[in-house]
């Protein structure tokens, strides 16, 4: 049995860097159009545009891996049956379903080690990525991060620069706020105080500030502060959570939670992340299952069809549902494990239905 082990652990990891390489090349080509596009009315490097698209990348190869595997198990199996090794397995006693069991197996724990090593490596390159790309966007003139310590803004208004530090937030308004003004040689102008903005547009309502300006001090019942935030715009800000680890994105969580800042979608990428390397093997399940049950079909090409095909309605599937989760539609435990107990269902169908003889 362990030479069966090795054999299937050789041919699946043969067939999963040829499919790696061939989208890595594909994904780099797709980014580079990308930032030559991007960059095409600036004076950016050639060189540091490729850089650009090679950080990019392997987030992107990341979101993939479903559809990797399956074309990955399609290979393993077009290899078995074309040299009719799959029929000379049988002989030998090695059932399809062992096979299969094998190849989840490999599956499941190269799906670990893409998590726990790839993943990491991914989110810290898109994260270097973002920062060396921020200074072309407005991305450097505007920024939000929570912290321990609260919810930080950092915003500009013509000349001065505004920050805000809130240490909670209660649907549409920061409590507890402190902000400070800067003039354009960060000079501070004024620090306010207040207990309660309301956040719902870009003119915030302070109310009851308290003003400081050098050393005159100033009570109101409510000023308008002009800034380029509103609630959905600070959200929006935090949209990009394929940059962060796994324990960044716990840290996050956390803060958020002291911020009373809506967890959902946090929680859809921790839950994403964690059933991911399941997915993996339910999508290579699916795909071995498939090409057995197709195996009279000759043309190759056909068969990588049948595969190509199920896999874009099973991703379009697994989207949907993360939409309604994300849009708070549907419960995130719903959202998340419905496509995987679909997938489970069917591959159970398919699997009492294969030929053992």
């Amino acid at each position: 049995m362990s030479t069966y082990i090795k054999f299937f652990f050789i041919l699946f990891f043969k067939s999963l860097l040829y499919v790696l390489a061939v989208m890595i090349c594909l994904v780099f080509i797709l980014n580079l159009l990308g930032e030559l596009e991007f960059f095409r009315n600036t004076n950016a490097d050639i060189y540091f545009t490729l850089f650009l698209a090679f950080l990019n990348s392997p987030s992107m190869i990341f979101e993939m891996f479903p559809f990797i595997f399956l074309i990955t198990s399609q290979l393993f199996f077009v290899k078995l049956l074309n040299n009719n090794q799959l029929e000379t397995l049988k002989y030998s006693g090695l059932k399809n379903s062992k096979i299969l069991s094998i190849l989840t197996t490999i599956s499941f724990f190269t799906g670990i080690l893409i998590l726990v090593v790839f993943y990491n490596f991914s989110s810290n390159l898109k994260n270097i990525y973002l920062e060396l790309k921020s200074p072309f966007t407005n991305d450097g003139k505007y920024l939000a991060v929570v912290t321990k310590n609260g919810l930080w803004i950092r915003d500009k208004i013509g000349e001065n620069t505004i920050v805000i530090n809130s240490s909670k937030i209660d649907n549409n308004y920061l409590i507890d706020n402190f902000i400070t003004i800067f003039d354009d040689k960060y000079n501070v102008l004024k620090n306010i105080n207040s207990n309660k903005i309301d956040i719902t547009n870009y003119e915030w309502l302070v109310y009851d500030p308290k003003i400081y300006k050098k050393n005159n001090y100033e009570n109101k019942e409510f000023i308008i502060l002009n800034t380029n935030f509103n609630y959905k715009r600070i959200q929006s800000l935090f949209s990009n959570l394929t940059s962060l680890s796994v324990f960044e994105l716990y840290e996050l969580r956390e803060n958020y939670k002291k911020l009373n800042y809506s967890i959902t979608d946090l929680d859809l990428q921790l839950l994403k992340l964690v059933t991911n390397p399941f997915y993996l093997v339910l999508m290579s399940l699916f795909s071995g299952v498939l090409m057995i049950k197709i195996k009279k079909v000759s043309s190759t090409a056909m068969k990588i069809s049948f595969g190509l095909f199920f896999s874009v309605v099973i991703y379009y599937i697994n989207n949907f549902f993360f939409v309604l989760g994300s849009t708070e539609k549907l419960s995130i435990i719903f959202s998340i494990f419905t496509p995987l107990i679909m997938l489970t269902f069917i591959n159970i169908f398919m699997l009492n239905r294969i030929n053992e003889k």
